[in-house]
């Protein structure tokens, strides 16, 4: 059963209105803090949510190396009692860095940083830079994905950083290895990694998803193509109740992976195909031995569209999701749990935005993370419009949720 638990919305003094229609809301929590970053703002409780603090990622960070840009990521590693906090800064000539940051409390003025640049992975790497990172843990190591590119906005690679988790509590240089791929972009990492890293990109031309796997121990990646059904990547038309769309900006990147109980599972946004009358989540999982297709439970509706969906097991191995739906209502955002016997999806509407957006740009993403200390519990980010359709309407929210 299905319930939700908690369900927070992010005021203006929250956020200082510094927020967008396409919101990338990310989520952390430990026992009694919360920690949100979005664009383009980020703000911290210490009170489970009855107020917050707002830390402003444009001021919060020297600006020796380029000014803050854009995507962020937080996470709360209980084990370590160490919030991570990833921020993607904006081109300074020809690249960018990441910032990665971690502290004890996540309050202002706590962090330690370290940054990387793509010339510091590769120095041949001077002319390209860093977007769309992903970030999740395995047992020994924590790990960050990025794609490159060009000076003229075009893709030209992907890959993964792998640092020592045990580094990240010390001052000096952080340990890392990197590993990267012209074959697919955008590359989802698992949550729920044990002692290896699983991620995988979509390859749509050929009707599959391409898989990789690192152990922690290892120095190399593993790849396999795993056929599945195919999908439609270009049509995406929703129409909301007032005419206007909310996908316009949409695409079929990998944004929810996990892996739980021997299985492996990939979530992605598709476009209106045969059977799938409005967008929806296309949905994969995989025998975590064998590699072999165990289902296809795709989320859909014959009314309206589901699209920028994130997955995490919770600590008994149930699968919980965050997405969103509009068509027949504006942009709303759910939550839902994974049926892995009848391989079905439930789900609940959190909030239902008033509006839909400007220019129809809604995403790119949002979080779903297991509890850290509630056994069958996940917390998710989410945004809705509220108001009006200007990106200061936009209302993040917090959902904590069982099943």
């Amino acid at each position: 059963m299905l319930t939700i638990t908690a369900n927070l919305a992010l005021d203006d003094a929250a956020t200082g209105t510094q927020t967008g229609t396409v919101g990338e809301p990310s989520v952390g929590v430990s026992s009694s803090t919360l920690f949100v970053t979005g664009n383009w703002y980020a703000t911290r409780s210490a009170d489970r949510g009855a107020t917050w603090t707002l830390l402003d990622p444009f001021t919060e960070f020297p600006t020796d190396r380029g000014i803050f840009c854009c995507d962020q990521l937080v996470t709360y590693l209980p084990t370590q009692r160490l919030w991570v906090w990833l921020l993607q800064y904006s081109k300074s000539g020809r690249s960018n860095i990441f910032r990665l940051a971690v502290s004890r409390t996540a309050a202002a003025g706590t962090w330690r940083w370290w940054d990387v640049a793509p010339a510091d992975l590769d120095p041949a790497w001077t002319d390209v830079w860093f977007d769309f990172p992903d970030l999740a843990v395995s047992t020994k190591n924590l790990w960050l994905t990025f794609n490159h590119y060009d000076g003229s906005d075009r893709w030209v690679r992907a890959g993964v950083i792998r640092y020592a988790r045990a580094d990240l509590t010390r001052t000096a240089p952080l340990t890392r290895r990197h590993w990267s791929t012209t074959a697919v972009g955008s590359l989802r990492l698992v949550s729920g990694a044990g002692s290896s890293m699983w991620f995988a990109g979509n390859d749509q031309a050929h009707r599959s998803v391409r898989l990789f796997q690192w152990p922690d121990d290892a120095a190399g990646v593993t790849a396999w193509t795993i056929p599945v059904t195919a999908w439609n990547d270009s049509d995406y038309r929703s129409i909301g109740p007032d005419g206007n769309p909310w996908l316009s900006r949409c695409d079929d990147r990998i944004t929810g992976a996990w892996r739980a109980g021997g299985r492996l599972g990939f979530l992605w946004s598709a476009g209106r195909g045969p059977g799938r009358p409005q967008p929806y989540i296309r949905a994969v999982t995989l025998d975590e031995q064998s590699l072999t297709v165990v289902a296809e439970p795709d989320l859909w509706s014959q009314n309206g569209a589901w699209a920028y969906p994130a997955a995490a097991p919770n600590k008994r191995g149930s699968i919980g999701l965050a997405a969103f739906f509009g068509g027949p209502t504006q942009p709303a955002h759910a939550v839902g749990i994974l049926d892995q016997q009848a391989n079905t999806w439930t789900t609940k509407t959190t909030s239902t935005s008033t509006h839909a957006p400007q220019a129809g740009k809604w995403g790119d993403y949002v979080v779903c993370r297991a509890h850290p200390s509630r056994t069958t519990s996940w917390v998710a980010s989410g945004y809705t419009l509220q108001g009006g359709q200007d990106r200061r309407n936009i209302e993040p929210r917090v959902v904590v949720f069982r099943s």
